[in-house]
């Protein structure tokens, strides 16, 4: 099996609506590449060996190594703001509410930190065109969850003095997951998002585990 087939913790699969295989298989091996080395520093040779295929051949599924960098941006960014939009349409208060965002965004972050970390830290490297695209996508994302911080606030959940701050804070606080998250470490990606809801709930004036404990 080859690098890009095999990426840890089964982030290929993550991949399945990539389609021909041979498309799939080159995306699976930039998002290694531009994980371990950057954007700027990979080459599109860099791509294809991992990927067990010929410089030539990449070029015939990507024009370019900025519309790889792109449709990988997209796509991450579209299954964050599915896994965010989710989460706050759910019923329940918005203290639930919030506390499942966090978790389940943590855990993507963790689960898939390979593909977070170029999702998240290579914005600048794209065009501006495709980086318009990716920042509405993050907008999308923000707005979320500034919602349920403001329907906390507005139902007496949280005590919050700056909403746009706070969720600016409680994205970045998620979001670098991907940048230490090791899977071999002390905890499971399901063990860091249950910390992280924990300290966010917390940082709104809901209440952490204890509160939950209480209401039980």
């Amino acid at each position: 099996m080859s690098t890009a087939e095999d990426t840890a913790g089964g982030e290929a699969q993550a991949w399945g609506e990539v389609t021909p295989d041979a498309a799939r298989r080159l995306l699976i091996a930039a998002v290694e590449a531009f994980a371990e080395r950057g954007y700027h520093a990979t080459t599109t040779r860099d791509i294809a060996g991992r990927a067990g295929m010929s410089p030539a051949a990449l070029y015939i599924h990507y024009k370019t190594k900025e519309e790889l960098l792109h449709r990988i941006s997209r796509i991450g960014h579209e299954k964050a703001l599915e896994i965010l939009r989710t989460a706050a349409r759910r019923e329940g208060t918005a203290r639930e509410r919030l506390a499942g965002a966090v978790s389940s965004f943590v855990r993507w972050h963790a689960g898939g930190r390979t593909t977070a970390r170029v999702v998240q830290y290579e914005l600048d490297s794209l065009g501006p065109d495709a980086r318009d695209e990716i920042l509405a996508l993050r907008r999308q994302c923000d707005a979320e969850v500034r919602a349920i911080i403001e329907d906390g606030v507005a139902a007496g959940e949280f005590d919050v003095l700056d909403v746009k701050g706070t969720t600016l804070a409680v994205l970045s606080l998620c979001i670098d997951v991907a940048r230490w998250f090791n899977v071999d470490g002390p905890w499971t990606p399901d063990e860091v998002g249950a910390l992280y809801a924990d300290l966010v709930l917390r940082m709104v004036g809901g209440g952490g585990a204890a509160a939950r404990r209480g209401q039980k």
